[in-house]
């Protein structure tokens, strides 16, 4: 067994026989894979990997781990926004003022946009500024709450992302349209004040530049966002298949919320009009097509939420071949910062991070495509 199952890896070969397919798909002779699997300890790697199987009426899921563990910390980055949205959503079911085609601004913005608007582009090119505007509509809690109470946890939303008021516990007040003519004014929300974490490796690497200056200590995270794998697994199994979960632990979306939120979970740049040069394919698509240019075949859809920054990269994605009948789901995290230095800009992203991340995502779609259902 142990010499077939080598023999089967070296192949790029997957079949019923292989036990534990993660595993196998980690234990590949590609370099994209293997160069990352030789220096685990520098990588921080975590994933989770879903088989779905289907009897009946039900939807079985079978989960593979490798290192996930919630003690151990790393930055979620851009994940954060998929929160974000689906609580947008289930929020705005409980208002019967509003719709997500209401038009709104934050209040000292200039930007006029809707809630259908930001959903979109936080998915089809990861718009900071569209999920920021978000955060000033749920609250911090407002989406951690959210989250805890259909069982989406751990998960702790601390601050928006790139912008001078990150931190505020404090949310701007926005600016709705009521009509054309009339406007209402949303109350601020005053959050939690934030705690450190006390977790694993909230700590990392020997130095960062604060201010143009590097500072040679550990970058500190334990006061940033927390969304760990398995959060972040359970919350696309939740929007993906919900009638796998009791009513407590599916969102309060109605039907033409949930397919809104599907389409933009898959659409790509183009079809929403960003230039196809800079927004190609695989922009926030990195499981299976990341590390290339080429356009995405018609019949893959890969509804996900990718994150990257500080030298970690995370997709979360169920992915669907509609040609084959297969589909899996995919959470994984990487640290690609060899020099250990934070805010330098100096990430492996494109050379080791990306990459890996591709080619894990064909070798389970190979494994799915000669998997016995």
């Amino acid at each position: 067994m142990g010499t077939l199952l080598l023999l089967l890896i070296f192949m790029g070969c997957t079949t019923k026989n292989v036990t534990d397919p993660l595993k196998a798909a980690l234990a590949s002779e590609n370099p994209l894979i293997k160069r990352v699997m030789e220096q685990l300890d520098a990588h921080e790697i975590q994933i989770r990997y879903t088989q779905i199987d289907r009897r009946n009426d039900s939807i079985l899921f079978t989960d593979h781990d490798f290192q996930v563990d919630t003690n151990n910390y790393f930055y979620p980055a851009s994940t954060v926004k998929f929160p974000a949205a689906v609580a947008t959503l289930e929020k705005l079911n409980e208002v019967d003022s509003l719709s997500r085609d209401t038009r709104f601004y934050i209040e000292g913005d200039s930007i006029e946009t809707t809630f259908a608007k930001a959903i979109s582009e936080i998915f089809a090119v990861s718009d900071n500024a569209a999920n920021n505007r978000l955060i000033e509509f749920l609250g911090q809690d407002g989406v951690n709450n959210r989250m805890w109470n259909r069982g989406v946890a751990p998960i702790r939303i601390a601050h928006r992302l790139s912008t001078s008021n990150a931190d505020d516990v404090t949310t701007k007040p926005l600016i709705i349209y009521l009509n054309d003519s009339t406007t209402a004014v949303s109350q601020p929300i005053i959050n939690t004040a934030i705690q450190p974490l006390q977790l694993n490796r909230t700590k990392k690497g020997r130095g960062f530049y604060a201010d143009d200056s590097l500072q040679l200590d550990a970058f500190d995270f334990s006061l940033k966002n927390y969304y760990p794998i398995q959060a972040q697994h359970a919350l696309l199994k939740r929007v993906i298949f919900p009638e796998a979960f009791s009513k407590d632990q599916q969102f309060n979306l109605s039907e033409d919320q949930r397919t809104f939120l599907l389409e933009a979970m898959h659409t790509l740049p183009a079809k929403l009009g960003y230039d196809p040069e800079q927004y190609y394919d695989s922009y926030v698509k990195f499981f299976m097509f990341g590390d290339e240019l080429d356009p995405i075949p018609d019949h893959i859809k890969i509804y996900n939420k990718v994150g990257y920054a500080y030298g970690t990269l995370t997709d979360c994605a169920y992915i669907q071949d509609t040609e084959n009948n297969i589909d899996f789901m995919i959470t994984a995290t990487i640290l690609v910062n060899s020099d250990g230095i934070f805010n330098d800009n100096a990430y492996e992203y494109d050379e080791v991070g990306i990459p890996f991340l591709a080619q894990l995502g064909r070798e389970l779609y190979q494994y799915e495509l000669n998997r016995k259902r």
